[in-house]
């Protein structure tokens, strides 16, 4: 190859990583706080969004949907489509109790390298999935990960779903996580208009993990109630232009 050609497919490499890797780096809390704030998930200043991934899971989801009907809260799922194919039913009484689904992909599948095919025809299967449980087209998409590549981006756009990631987390899927441990990361950042990341399932975290998440919930809503924040689905969380 002469230099000119290696210097030409050389460029056509750079030029695809870049477009492969440069959204990731909305993954960075300060990138998405400063550039992008409705994709961190910044909504009415009002309101909290309290939303859940790498769900549905019929040994621990059910949890959550018994200690959110208790509190009167209702939130945004986001749902792994072989997941939800696997427990349909769940993903409908997730639905009748007020729940909001949404797509977290088909697979919690690592984002390292490029397929924008796959991304499209998967992220396409889940929201269908998602519709066809729901009733209606979802509206959010949030990659595994958190990591939005070009790709996820491209495919997201193409099912008709808007991006979200989140404005404050609760490390919940880490190995010692507590529910004091949970409550304190979220409340760290918390602030009216944010979007709140835990998870129902351990599918994808250490085993056990989701207890931390389901015990900090009585304490974050209160804490949330206490600030005259209303909790609920990002579907109320007035965000417009992802």
């Amino acid at each position: 190859m002469s230099g000119r050609g290696g210097a030409a497919a050389a460029a056509v490499v750079l030029g695809v990583a870049g477009w492969h890797v440069g959204p990731a780096a909305t993954w960075l809390p300060g990138v998405r706080r400063a550039l992008f704030p409705v994709l961190d998930g910044r909504g009415d200043p009002g309101r909290v969004a309290l939303t859940f991934d790498d769900g549905p899971d019929p040994a621990t989801t059910p949890r959550f949907l018994r200690a959110l009907d208790r509190l009167s809260v209702r939130a945004t799922f986001f749902v792994l489509g072989e997941r939800l194919e696997r427990w349909p039913g769940l993903g409908r009484l997730m639905v009748a109790e007020g729940h909001e689904l949404a797509v977290h992909g088909w697979r919690h599948d690592p984002p390292w390298w490029p397929r924008p095919v796959r991304d499209v025809r998967e992220v396409g299967r889940a929201a269908g999935l998602v519709a066809e449980t729901a009733g209606e087209w979802p509206r959010w998409y949030r990659p595994p990960y958190g990591v939005l590549t070009g790709g996820r981006w491209t495919a997201a756009r193409a099912a008709g779903l808007r991006p979200v990631l989140w404005s404050a987390w609760g490390h919940d899927w880490a190995a010692g996580a507590s529910p004091g441990s949970v409550y304190a990361e979220v409340t760290r950042s918390l602030a009216g208009g944010a979007t709140v990341l835990l998870h129902d399932s351990d599918t994808m975290s250490v085993p056990g993990s989701w207890r931390a998440a389901l015990g900090a919930l009585p304490e974050l809503v209160a804490d949330c109630r206490a600030r005259g924040l209303v909790v609920g689905r990002l579907a109320e969380h007035g965000l417009h232009g992802v």
